[in-house]
């Protein structure tokens, strides 16, 4: 994901959010170091009296999915899958694996998604390396992936090769979702403005022996048609809330992924247009979708020439992807 790089005009706010989560870190810090010492002298726990600890701390600190991230994080901390913690659950940590654990449950503490702290995110099934500089994948952008797949079952029936172009690509978990449901023959294009979002789309393609390239450029600027796909899931975020969300995306989530321009609106603007040069007559764009931004993005994408269907929702009912045609 991407948005053009003018200054934030919420960057007062940013600045004054940044020093509440350093001071939210440092007692994190402070918290996280009593966490494997139950009492007055330190003792060594189980691997399954750790867990459920540091589950108990994280919910009364607020966090959503306290069971799901004690076990990821010890999981990582140590080396184990599910199956391997809870072979060894009764097992003692040592003082080294406790210490490991320490470290990256204060990092939870201090709102770092686990998904940044594992360094990994699940999507479609599929395992996805990330960076500093790339979004985490959402459960929502799911949605797109089968929107563009119905779309191509009813379009183009059976197993021609296909083009598929994925603007602002970043770790190019979207691009990688739906190639790897399509014939071998099919391959892909993911373009970004970030050279270390770029680097990670590579690695990921190439981890899953993906038929895809990249290329440095803004939206679909250097692609040059016709393709038979275009996707993209924006920075669809209007530039004043960004201060307003949870510090698990405002700290972490780069600001390129986030700033969709005053109404959020600015990647929409761009995209109507380069997938209009660069679509087949019979091509498809899907598009990811804001919160109550479907009215405004069909009228930005029938003005530019393409005729949108109607959204399809994501399973909090929320209109989540948008599939438009070229119209003649």
């Amino acid at each position: 994901m991407r948005t053009p790089s003018q200054p934030s005009s919420s960057l007062q706010a940013h600045q004054e959010l940044a020093k509440d989560d350093r001071a939210c870190a440092q007692a994190a810090n402070v918290d996280a170091r009593c966490l494997l010492v139950p009492g007055r002298h330190q003792v060594a726990l189980s691997i399954e009296v750790t867990r459920r600890s540091l589950a108990s701390k994280f919910r009364r600190h607020g966090l959503h999915t306290a069971e799901l991230d004690a076990r990821l994080i010890i999981g990582h901390a140590l080396g184990l899958d599910h199956t391997a913690l809870a072979a060894q659950s009764q097992r003692a940590l040592a003082t080294d694996e406790a210490a490991s654990i320490v470290e990256l449950a204060t990092r939870r503490l201090a709102h770092e998604p686990v998904a940044r702290i594992l360094g990994r995110k699940e999507f479609w099934g599929l395992s996805f390396k990330l960076n500093p500089q790339t979004f985490v994948p959402r459960p929502e952008t799911e949605t797109v992936v089968s929107a563009t797949l119905a779309s191509l079952a009813c379009d183009h029936p059976g197993s021609r090769a296909l083009r598929i172009a994925d603007l602002g690509t970043g770790s190019g978990a979207l691009l990688l979702a739906i190639l790897s449901e399509l014939s071998e023959d099919t391959c892909g294009l993911g373009t970004d403005i970030s050279l270390a979002a770029l680097d990670c789309a590579r690695d990921n393609a190439a981890a899953q022996r993906a038929r895809a390239s990249f290329i440095a450029c803004d939206y679909g600027a250097a692609i040059k048609g016709p393709v038979d796909v275009v996707v993209s899931n924006p920075p669809y975020i209007p530039r004043q809330k960004i201060a307003t969300l949870e510090p698990e995306v405002r700290t972490f989530d780069p600001d390129l992924a986030l700033d969709g321009g005053r109404d959020g609106l600015d990647g929409y603007r761009t995209i109507a247009v380069d997938a209009r040069r660069i679509l087949a007559p019979d091509g498809i764009l899907v598009v990811e979708l804001g919160f109550g931004q479907a009215a405004a993005v069909r009228s930005l994408l029938a003005a530019a020439g393409l005729a949108p269907c109607e959204p399809r929702h994501d399973l909090s009912g929320i209109p989540r992807a948008l599939v438009a045609r070229p119209l003649p």
